[in-house]
């Protein structure tokens, strides 16, 4: 059976629900922070999803030294802070390091592990410590029941909320595959699962100095998810995915969003 993890009044976990968490691969403004936010949490007021506004204040695992990486932790947690309290919604985003955590604890609602640092033991133990919740991308190298150990280094620090986001598996060079019995596998250790519709879609390095993806297989890997019993879907989105500066290939164009989720709602109603 799987835990149901709390976050203010939205629920990990429940049986008919699921769990938007969505935005900008990385804040390339305030402005754009805020009109993203802004603009998911009118769709998703509209069917009733929980959301969590999800950015990241520095891209540390760029392909090319040249990449954009974001504004920095200083200003991005600025930013994150005022998305939350202008808006009244939890945010999300990645960390990179044990200091960073010290830092972002203060404003981050879900302390984020991202896939290439599942594994690093002190972080996984500093985000624990935190009491909040964190959310562990697994990475693109661990079969699904490898995720019980990264679990069991959270939970060994008095940690039960804990989320795993499932983002494909390295499948040959530059490509990734999505095996859905992840996601049952998963959930029976306990643990809500995020399916990331948008990262499981990546071509990592596909384009020489960045990494390349196939944007239109997002809304059938988020339903086949779904139906899966993904507890949560992650998606970035950004109004202009050829203009983002990270991420663009396997972002979902913000217009496209309202139709995907009342799929997904629609979905969830009949398999939860």
């Amino acid at each position: 059976m799987v835990n149901t993890v709390k976050l203010g009044d939205i629920t990990f976990g429940k049986d008919k629900e699921f769990v938007f968490l969505g935005g900008p691969c990385v804040i390339e403004s305030e402005d754009s922070a805020m009109f993203h936010a802004e603009a998911l949490i009118k769709i998703t007021e509209k069917f009733g999803i929980p959301y969590v506004f999800k950015a990241s204040y520095d891209k540390a695992n760029r392909s090319s030294i040249d990449s954009f990486r974001g504004p920095g932790i200083d200003e991005g947690l600025r930013i994150l802070n005022k998305v939350k309290t202008e808006f009244n919604v939890p945010v999300v985003s990645d960390v990179h390091s044990v200091d960073d955590i010290k830092k972002a604890k203060d404003v981050l609602d879900i302390i984020q592990i991202p896939a290439f640092l599942c594994r690093q033991t002190d972080m996984l133990v500093e985000a624990a410590r935190t009491g909040k919740i964190v959310n562990v991308k697994k990475g693109q190298f661990l079969s699904p029941w490898e995720v019980k150990n990264l679990i069991n280094k959270i939970a060994a620090n008095d940690n039960e909320k804990i989320l795993i986001t499932e983002r494909g598996f390295s499948f040959g060079y530059n490509n990734l595959v999505s095996d859905f019995r992840s996601i049952p596998i998963i959930r029976g250790f306990g643990a809500p699962v995020v399916f990331d519709a948008t990262h499981s879609v990546q071509m990592p390095g596909g384009a020489g100095t960045s990494s390349g993806g196939k944007s239109e297989f997002i809304p059938t890997l988020a339903k086949c998810a779904i139906a899966a019993g993904a507890d949560a879907i992650f998606m970035e989105v950004h109004r202009n995915p050829l203009e983002a500066k990270c991420d663009g290939p396997n972002s979902l164009v913000l217009d496209t969003v309202t139709e995907l989720l009342r799929v997904l709602k629609d979905i969830k109603a009949v398999v939860g």
